[in-house]
Formats: C-alpha cells, sequence, structure tokens
C-alpha cells in the first residue's frame, strides 16, 4: 500500500495542534502535513516530530491573509516582495523540520487582473521560488485547486494549467501535486490522470466526494485507487486531508492496519 501521511490541520482536531502528532503516530501514520508552520515556534514543531517519529512531508508557502479569504498570492503583480519574503520563510521552517516539499498556493484572480498579467506573474514568480529551493534541496509542488466548489476563482483550478505552468518555468524540482477530491470535481478520469502524470506528480493528497470526508463517505472507490496507485510504482507521500465526518479515530477504517 502507499505511504499514508496524515494532514493536522484537518484530522485529529479533537485535541490541540501540538498533541496531534501523537495521535497521528498512535494512528499507524509515519508522516504528517499541515496546511500552515508559522504560527509555531520551529523548535516546538520540530520537537513534535522527533518526539513521535514522524517525517514532515509537506506544508504550504504562507499564502496571504488566509483568514480574510485569501488563498495564495503567487499570481497577484503588487504582492512580489511579500511572496519572495514568504519563500524565505518557508525555507527556514523546512530546514528546521526536515521537510523536503513545499506546496506553492497560486491564489484567487482578481476580477479585475487580465489573464496574461496573472499568468506572466505566476511564472516569474514561480521561477525564482523554484531557483531558491534547488539550492536547498526541496521541491516545489503545485496544485490545482477546484474552482467549482471550494475555490471560485482560484487561478489554478485544472491540471492542464498546472502542466502548462510547470513546462513553461521548466525546472527540474518542480512538481504536480494531485488533490484526488479536487480532480474528482473538476474533471474526473481520475487513475487514467494520474497514470499519464505519474512523472510529474510530487505529491498526493485525498479525500471523499462530496463533503470531503473519509474514504467511503462518497462516489470515490478508494480501494481501486490504492492499488493502482500501489501498480504505478509511486513512491512519494499520499496524505489524507479530509474533514473527518465524526471522531478522527473512527473515521480511519480505510488505513491498512
Amino acid at each position: 500500500m502507499p505511504r499514508f501521511a496524515a494532514n493536522l490541520s484537518m484530522l485529529f482536531t479533537e485535541v490541540p495542534f501540538p498533541e496531534r502528532f501523537a495521535k497521528a503516530a498512535e494512528a499507524g501514520f509515519s508522516g504528517v502535513e499541515f496546511l500552515f508552520p508559522y504560527e509555531w515556534p520551529k523548535d516546538v514543531l520540530s520537537g513534535a516530530l522527533n518526539d513521535n517519529d514522524l517525517t514532515q512531508v509537506l506544508f504550504n508557502m504562507p499564502p496571504g491573509d488566509w483568514d480574510a479569504g485569501e488563498r495564495g498570492i503567487a499570481c497577484l503583480p503588487d504582492r512580489v516582495d511579500e511572496f519572495r519574503d514568504g519563500v524565505y520563510q518557508a525555507i527556514e521552517y523546512a530546514r528546521a523540520l526536515g521537510c523536503k516539499r513545499l506546496n506553492c498556493l497560486a491564489g484567487l484572480k482578481p476580477v479585475d487582473l487580465d489573464e496574461t498579467t496573472a499568468w506572466q506573474t505566476l511564472v516569474a514568480n514561480i521561477a525564482w521560488a523554484a531557483d531558491k529551493l534547488a539550492a536547498e534541496n526541496i521541491t516545489l509542488c503545485l496544485e490545482a485547486i477546484n474552482s467549482r466548489v471550494d475555490m471560485p476563482r482560484f487561478f489554478l483550478d485544472t491540471l492542464g494549467k498546472v502542466m502548462a505552468l510547470i513546462e513553461e518555468v521548466d525546472a527540474d524540482n518542480l512538481r504536480l501535486q494531485y488533490d484526488i477530491y479536487h480532480m474528482q470535481i473538476m474533471q474526473g478520469d481520475l487513475l487514467r490522470s494520474m497514470e499519464c502524470l505519474l512523472p510529474w506528480i510530487g505529491h498526493i493528497q485525498f479525500a471523499d466526494n462530496p463533503g470531503r470526508h473519509e474514504p467511503g463517505t462518497g462516489e470515490i472507490n478508494f480501494s481501486n485507487v490504492f492499488a493502482a496507485i500501489d501498480k504505478m510504482d509511486y513512491d512519494g507521500w499520499v496524505s489524507a486531508e479530509y474533514k473527518p465526518s465524526g471522531a478522527t479515530t473512527e473515521s480511519l477504517n480505510w488505513l491498512p492496519v
């Protein structure tokens, strides 16, 4: 079976964040991710990882003002300096946590920003970030997020757009973050698209659809999905990024013992 990781921003929320690392380890996870580390001191997070023998598999670069509804700033031409500062901040945390993959959220395109300017800004920012991360031996992931349900106006909302960006930037450490939940909403054909894009996939996340809950609560056949990922010889992490429909521990029937 794939190497499974737990997203601690969504799982084990029954306990305070610092206690979720132990809960994940007790449940059988060997890797963890979360949306953002920046509100926590680096030594607190690295200590929680070490104490529970966990690998930090991924986190996101700073997204702008998340609480105000921002979902990344990489496509915004008036936020380039802030974006670059965020790259440096993310590198500092990645060093401390031993994390070798960072995800960049492209952001929501303002209605008054033309498509070409947004795209050129995104290309330039990603090329700059990829270069800085390459010096640290860190892979930069790019995620397509559905614009139908969760994030209207998200600039990178299809696999085609992400792959066009990867091709244009042409950096060796640039990879696709394939989110099964988002791609089921936007385009389906999960197994075929994962197989075709396997050389560019650097990270996989999942939740069932609709509802973004655990496997078995929606329309996706996760037995087939996980078996297919195994057959593809994908060697990265597969992260549970869902909202449990009840207690987290009761949502883990899909996790191999």
